[in-house]
This record gives structure tokens, C-alpha cells and sequence, in this order.
């Protein structure tokens, strides 16, 4: 089974299902798309974008993607990008590999990127156009989904759990290969806050770690 995972910043798809990444793996073909990427005019250095740039090959590496595809799309800046150019990019790469299966970001997360990416990533998985994909799902994110104003329509209500018990650790592991991205705690991406919502969410439904997920289609 072919399995999609949609970042819109490398280190999205290791805190919101990096477990799930890694239990995937084991058993199916997984890929990873990667929608921007830092820029010098934007203010990056050229040794932070070397280095991000050595980060997302040895985090592909651990994963053991199949494939990983970069948009390149100007980080933090896709309001300026235009909606049809980014859903026919995610579409192009979506058609190529023909996944049964997408993760991809909650929609309603603080992050503008985010957002954008989500609705893009809806109009990029129409049933009627790409039969093939069966179940879409949504991944929450520390420090963009959780802090959203509570109003009903930014709320993620998780209806789907994955058992990562076996993938805590590793996960972990991964997400110190993004070493500016880590935070200390109380920080919501510190290490002790990544276990602590793997935790939570592994009580949920009890088991001892869990990630969690809204399921937007599931075609069987």
C-alpha cells in the first residue's frame, strides 16, 4: 500500500505522525511531500539552508521514504502564492505516486502555511478526479494546532488513533535531527511535551503512547 505524508515544513510530519511514519514503514510504501522550503531572501542563511537541506535527507533516510519530493514553495510566505499553482503542484505529485492514503496538516491550525495547504490538499484529493486515494486524514501539530482561539471551528476533534508504543523512542530520535526546531520544556516542542500528547492521546484509547487524527474520508 502506498502512503502519502504532506509536510508543509519539514518537522510537521515527525511531530504530528511520526510514529505513524515509522509503524507505516514497516509494511507499506510510504512518501513524503514537502511543500516549502527556507530562502535566502527571506532572511535564511546559507548554513541554515544547507543544513535544513542535510536534515530532510537524513530524516528521509530514517524513514526510509521511497520517495521525498520538495515544492520549494517560499516558506511562511504561500498567501502570496497563487491557490491553483499550489493545488496543481500537490495534485501533479499526487497523481505520480497514486497513494491509497494521505496525511496531511489540520485545517484550522495557527499557522497561515498551514491553512493554505489544508484547503489546497482538499481540492488536490477530489474522489471524482483521484479515485485511487481511499482515506485522507488530518494530523495535529504542537504549537500550531493546540493554540488556536477555542472556537468550535478551529477545534480538532480526533476520531482516529495510532498505537505508536513501539515508536516513541524513535520518534524522538528523529525530531533531534531537527535541532533549531526542538524547544526546552514547558515549550510545547520540547521533548516532554511531544511524550506528553502521545501520552494523552495513547490514554484516550488505552494504549500506552497514540497519535491522533480527523479522518476526512475513508472509502472500504
Amino acid at each position: 500500500m502506498k502512503v502519502l505524508f504532506i509536510s508543509v515544513h519539514p518537522d510537521d510530519e515527525t511531530l504530528g505522525c511520526g510514529g505513524t511514519i515509522l509503524k507505516h514503514g514497516a509494511g507499506d510504501s510510504v512518501y513524503w511531500l514537502i511543500i516549502t522550503a527556507a530562502v535566502e531572501s527571506l532572511g535564511y542563511s546559507s548554513d541554515f539552508i544547507k543544513k535544513r537541506e542535510q536534515q530532510i535527507e537524513l530524516v528521509s533516510q530514517t524513514y526510509r521514504f521511497c520517495e521525498t519530493y520538495k515544492l520549494g514553495f517560499p516558506t511562511t510566505q504561500l498567501h502570496t502564492v497563487n491557490l491553483s499553482d499550489l493545488i496543481t503542484a500537490i495534485a501533479s505529485v499526487i497523481r505520480t505516486i497514486e497513494p491509497i492514503v494521505i496525511y496531511t496538516v489540520n485545517r484550522s491550525d495557527i499557522h497561515t502555511d498551514h491553512q493554505i495547504v489544508a484547503r489546497a490538499v482538499m481540492s488536490a484529493t477530489k474522489s471524482f478526479r483521484y479515485p485511487f486515494i481511499k482515506r485522507v486524514l488530518m494530523y495535529e501539530c504542537l504549537s500550531e494546532t493546540e493554540v488556536m482561539p477555542p472556537l468550535p471551528e478551529y477545534i480538532f476533534i480526533p476520531n482516529v488513533y495510532s498505537d505508536i508504543s513501539n515508536f516513541m523512542d524513535k520518534k524522538i530520535e528523529i525530531m533531534k535531527i531537527y535541532e533549531s526546531e526542538l524547544q526546552e520544556s514547558p515549550l510545547p516542542r520540547s521533548v516532554e511535551v511531544i511524550k506528553a500528547l502521545a501520552q494523552f492521546r495513547g490514554a484516550s484509547v488505552g494504549v500506552k503512547y497514540a497519535e491522533a487524527f480527523m479522518l476526512l474520508r475513508d472509502i472500504f
